[in-house]
């Protein structure tokens, strides 16, 4: 069985109160190694029809991201997990620096980020011929704003461990019809590796995931039987797969690989 040499690491994950996101599937994995977890989340209110988030759709979706974290509290509980959440807002620097005092007053330290909080438009309108000021400055608020801030508290807070894991999507290059989206990942990509470079000097690895399409509750039968042919593997991808990567990016065994972009997709968007 592999050791990822985690055991007692603090990992701080942003976007983690989706009960079956990649926030929470990493949080979990984590903790199974014996890594003490600091989850931070922010309440999305979409609307959404409550008689069918009983099944895989955007309306599960919306539901899931707009409801506390209770559901992954309690998987973590189930497994003794040491863990810490906390609500609040990574695209406002104070909330930022208060995400971390309350995380060093507990643990004293963050070994590990991963930036995986993310927001998109759902009105169709991030197409450049609908683009509105509005969906540009909220998207890249959150997807580049929120993990650059957090980056920076990371680097400024250092100890002795160092490992940031952003999570961008395979499409992130071309991306249309979700053009600010795609563009506020391409950007993570791109920070990632200048980023590698700048933080090399502290020891600090930082790396990038980039998921195909995966299963965190948003895509229904119709979807997945249009997305599948474009899938080489022929399946969805699930946010465990996203966990495991996410931890061996975290581990000793990654302490040389950094500036790179990790594309798990099944062989979508090669």
């Amino acid at each position: 069985m592999k050791d990822y040499g985690l055991k007692d690491k603090v990992a701080l994950i942003t976007g983690a109160n989706n009960p079956q996101g990649i926030g929470a599937a990493a949080a979990l994995a984590f903790a199974r190694e014996g890594a003490k977890v600091v989850l931070v989340y922010k309440k999305v209110f979409r609307q959404f029809d409550s008689r069918k988030t009983g099944k895989n759709g955007v309306d599960r979706y919306y539901a899931a991201n707009a409801g506390d974290a209770d559901t992954v509290e309690g998987r973590l509980r189930d497994i003794n997990a040491d863990y810490l959440i906390l609500e609040n807002d990574i695209s406002d620097e104070n909330s930022v620096k208060e995400i971390y005092s309350a995380a060093a007053q507990r643990y004293g330290k963050i070994d590990i980020l991963v930036n995986n909080a993310a927001t998109d438009d759902e009105n169709g309108f991030d197409t450049i011929e609908k683009i509105t000021q509005q969906v540009i400055d909220d998207t890249f608020a959150v997807n580049v704003r929120g993990s650059i801030l957090m980056t920076k508290e990371f680097v400024n807070r250092r100890g002795d461990y160092g490992r940031i894991i952003n999570i961008s999507t395979d499409s992130a290059q071309v991306f249309a019809g979700q053009i600010t989206y795609g563009a506020s990942k391409a950007t993570l990509e791109a920070l990632t590796r200048s980023v590698a470079l700048e933080a090399a000097k502290y020891g600090i690895t930082v790396n990038c995931v980039a998921p195909g399409p995966t299963q965190t509750g948003w895509i229904d039968d119709t979807l997945e039987k249009a997305v599948l042919p474009l899938i080489p593997m022929g399946k969805l991808i699930q946010p465990e797969d996203i966990a495991e990567t996410i931890l061996f990016l975290s581990s000793e065994q990654a302490k040389m690989l950094t500036g790179q972009v990790i594309k798990v997709s099944g062989g979508h968007a090669l």
